[in-house]
């Protein structure tokens, strides 16, 4: 009784969030990724169908089969929302394709199947085999690619913590795991145990709700306001890396001149030292094309802008770290001095470069 108590509340309390969620992201209260967080919102509220007519059966109010195969059909579109909200969190001026038209087959395939499932049951079965695949797939391809935003972002981007959309690869991980074993235990249910309670799936959707829910409302802008730096950056994030090597951007002669001035407005200027500095402002400090900077970089330096950046300020955060005077600062202030947005990313960053964290670095300096 507990348990079964529980688990109605889990699920109003599901819905609800739901609900609510979809909503705020709706209204995007910060005003920012407006039609990503459009498809996102539409997301949640689909998303929300999946529990509709269990909150309705709560409340004793009884769905007719129509208005069931109105929430069924719905349901289908709500991995491809995410999948547009994912296309615009990437590229914010996105235009439809026609290929785009694709993603209805699958929809419409099983609203044959779903419409004619009264008279054979076997297609009711089809029909939700095809859901939980629609899901499926979609999940992987979006998992892909924001993979690949992310190894681009490194191009144009220095700190990438805000913008590499890792808060949802954890959503898209989460949910494909969660899938998994809901599928594997729905067929426990159907052919070995008999008994239909989802109380510990409902209660693993409620905490990716809240999760998604946390990181969702504090995604900031991707690509800068600026609708002319927008335009740059996403031509040249989206340019074929291949194409861009083959291209001969500097002269042999001007090359090791460039060079040069980069190291001395490195060194003097300390651009790295800001937070949020991209291609674009390190190119009009150069006086060059943001190509020709990237060209620089990958040629001159072996590194993307990434990297290059944060070696910097990796060295710049050695210096802090080893210096007596600033002995009292905190690792948290040694990042922000150093040109980090955030702990997290000046621990993962030194690691990778120094093999140990900062705080292992100041102890083994400090012993010697």
């Amino acid at each position: 009784m507990l348990a079964e108590n529980l688990q109605k509340f889990i699920v109003s309390l599901l819905y609800g969030s739901l609900v609510l969620q979809s909503f705020i992201v709706l209204v995007n209260p910060m005003n920012v990724n407006k039609k990503a967080n459009l498809y996102f919102g539409l997301f949640l509220f689909f998303w929300s169908g999946y529990w509709i007519l269990d909150v309705l059966l709560l409340c004793d109010l009884q769905a007719g089969e129509a208005f069931k195969n109105v929430i069924y059909l719905l349901q289908i579109f709500t991995p491809i929302l995410l999948y547009f909200s994912v296309i615009f969190f990437i590229n914010p001026n996105y235009t439809y394709k026609r290929y785009n038209l694709f993603c209805l087959v699958i929809p419409i395939i099983y609203a044959l199947f779903l419409f004619n499932s009264k008279e054979n049951k076997l297609y009711y079965t089809v029909a939700m085999f095809i859901d939980v695949s629609h899901n499926l797939l979609y999940l992987v391809i979006l998992y892909f690619k924001i993979k690949h935003h992310q190894s681009r972002i490194q191009i144009i981007s220095s700190n990438t913590d805000h913008v590499n959309l890792q808060w949802l690869v954890k959503f898209i991980i989460l949910m494909l795991i969660t899938l998994s074993i809901t599928v594997g235990y729905e067929l426990y249910n159907i052919f070995i145990y008999k008994k239909h309670e989802h109380l510990w799936m409902d209660m693993l959707f409620l905490g990716m709700v809240y999760m998604t829910s946390y990181y969702s409302l504090r995604q900031k802008e991707i690509y800068p306001i600026d609708e002319h730096q927008r335009k740059e950056l996403l031509a040249f994030e989206l340019e074929d890396p291949a194409e861009l090597d083959k291209k001969k951007l500097i002269s042999d002669e001007e090359f090791e001149i460039a060079r040069q001035r980069l190291l001395l407005v490195m060194d003097t200027e300390k651009p790295y030292l800001d937070g949020e500095l991209n291609l674009i402002r390190l190119a009009q400090l150069m006086q060059m094309s943001s190509h020709q900077l990237s060209y620089l970089i990958n040629k001159g330096f072996n590194e993307n802008f990434f990297s290059f950046i944060n070696n910097y300020r990796v060295q710049r955060a050695k210096e802090l770290l080893l210096s007596e005077r600033n002995h009292k600062l905190n690792l948290l202030g040694i990042a922000y001095e150093s040109g980090f947005n955030s702990k997290t990313s000046f621990n993962t960053i030194f690691k990778k470069s120094t093999h140990q964290t900062p705080s292992e670095f100041r102890k083994k300096s400090s012993d010697l």
